[in-house]
């Protein structure tokens, strides 16, 4: 029988540890877990991520301070927004919400960004990290996908993961994860992505399929073998015939289900997972300052 990866009851879980820690960190030590994030434009969808993230914190009783710019203000504003979080304590974690306007260097704001208060796990300086399997910020989708095999006790070790994808936010970096030598890691993993040959021939080995590449219903049931688990990280929106939409992951999951051992669902799935590590990113930079 299929099991159902139930993304939004696993992160509900992690806010409440999350909740629990922030209060001992308060109560302990005096301090209060603060994100700081900036938003920059009129993005409907960046408004709605931004409002999320801030209510998130006020549910964990994480102090939160959003700042907001019109879409032309200067480059030199924004970074000297970050200069001025990265030099304040009493900020833990930062976050620039992205897309970023075009006459705005994204690169060169996430560079600027402490890689000790890098929450989002964007910079370089984490990414190097967790080449290395040294210490950092995780980016948190990748972050998630790790605690949801975790937490169902999925086993990795000695599988063949196929990750479909290869972008800084997802594909690489859970590549780089599920490769290292440690719990939910030590699998041999595959990399493809929208320039691969033949990308059925490298599914069908799969153990484990990751499918980050943003195509609606890619993975069909002919893609995978009996047994696979299957985590969706799409989120896309598939036309129905009368007109409406509906969102729909990267996997056909009513197609690919009945022949998986765990897969999750779109939405409720990877998605909840994004903001609960954001939060448990920012509790653990927190600690650190503390310490």
């Amino acid at each position: 029988m299929t099991r159902i990866i139930d993304g939004k009851a696993t992160a509900a879980e992690i806010r409440r540890e999350v909740a629990t820690g922030v209060a001992e960190l308060r109560d302990r030590h005096g301090v209060q877990a603060h994100l700081a994030l900036l938003l920059v434009g009129d993005d409907p969808a960046s408004h709605v991520y931004v409002r999320n993230k801030g209510k998130a914190c006020d549910e964990v009783g994480m102090r939160s301070t959003i700042v907001r710019h019109a879409a032309d203000v200067s480059a030199n504003v924004v970074l000297d927004q970050v200069r001025a979080w990265n030099a304040d304590p009493s900020v833990h974690g930062i976050l620039v919400q992205l897309p970023l306007p075009r006459h705005i260097d994204e690169e060169q704001v996430l560079l600027t960004i402490d890689p000790d208060k890098d929450v989002d796990g964007f910079h370089p300086m984490n990414a190097g990290r967790l080449m290395i399997g040294a210490d950092g910020f995780v980016p948190c989708t990748p972050a998630g996908i790790i605690e949801l095999l975790k937490r169902y006790e999925i086993p990795t070790s000695g599988k063949h993961a196929v990750v479909i994808g290869r972008s800084n936010i997802v594909g690489k970096p859970i590549s780089m994860l599920l490769a290292q030598k440690r719990p939910q890691g030590n699998a041999t993993v595959t990399m493809c992505h929208t320039g691969t040959t033949d990308l059925a021939t490298h599914t069908r080995q799969a153990d484990i399929i990751i499918a980050a590449v943003g195509v609606a219903k890619l993975i069909t049931a002919d893609h995978v073998k009996e047994g696979v688990v299957v985590i969706d990280v799409g989120m896309n929106r598939e036309t129905l015939e009368d007109g409406t939409s509906k969102l729909c992951g990267d996997v056909d999951f009513a197609a690919v289900s009945p022949k998986a051992a765990a897969i999750t669902p779109v939405p409720g799935g990877v998605g909840p997972m994004t903001i609960a590590m954001l939060l448990n990113n920012t509790l653990l930079a927190a600690r650190r300052s503390a310490q």
